[in-house]
């Protein structure tokens, strides 16, 4: 009886802002585990290619080559937890540490995904700059291709004057949409 009378008090519009809310919460939940996932295996990978890293060098200052250690350490993680161990994916977590010394280092935002297309760039000033723009711009991994891909770091490192590049924009009007899809 009372949820009868309780039904019959609440409006459609007290309804909706109350499904509204919790929709929002939901949406921010997904997000935030989201992010805390992706940040807790890009530092996991982290871990892996640190392991890596020093087990192939020994305590040595460089490594040996040709122990086929990620061949073999492919096919055993791959047995025993599945996809994604394959050797160019270990190579890339091996490089990721390679890369990003020091874990501190690590952006909590990008995903391993944004990295490995970052670290395709051997430019330490490159890397840097692509992981500064992404936390910037809030990419997706299709995003940050495109603008590798026209080479928007070294567009801009070219330019001598920012403010130059962007009055040269002004003088083609119909080009300057695209253009500033190219500027930070």
């Amino acid at each position: 009886m009372i949820a009868i009378d309780m039904k019959k008090s609440l409006s459609h519009t007290d309804y909706q802002l109350l499904k509204t809310e919790i929709s929002k919460l939901l949406q921010a939940g997904r997000v935030q585990a989201g992010r805390t996932v992706n940040t807790i295996l890009v530092q996991t990978y982290w871990q892996i290619g640190r392991h890596i890293v020093e087990f192939e060098q020994g305590g040595e200052v460089k490594s040996e080559y040709g122990t086929n250690l990620l061949d073999r350490l492919s096919k055993d993680l791959s047995l025993e937890f599945g996809k994604g161990f394959s050797r160019s994916n270990l190579f890339q977590i091996r490089n990721l540490y390679l890369n990003f010394p020091k874990i501190q280092t690590l952006s909590g935002q990008l995903s391993l995904s944004h990295y490995c297309e970052i670290l395709k760039s051997n430019n330490e000033l490159e890397i840097s700059f692509y992981t500064r723009q992404y936390e910037k711009e809030n990419w997706s991994v299709r995003e940050l291709k495109r603008q590798m891909k026209s080479m928007l770091f070294h567009r801009l490192a070219w330019s001598k004057d920012k403010e130059e590049v962007l009055g040269r924009i002004q003088l083609q009007p119909p080009f300057v949409s695209q253009y500033q899809l190219y500027l930070p």
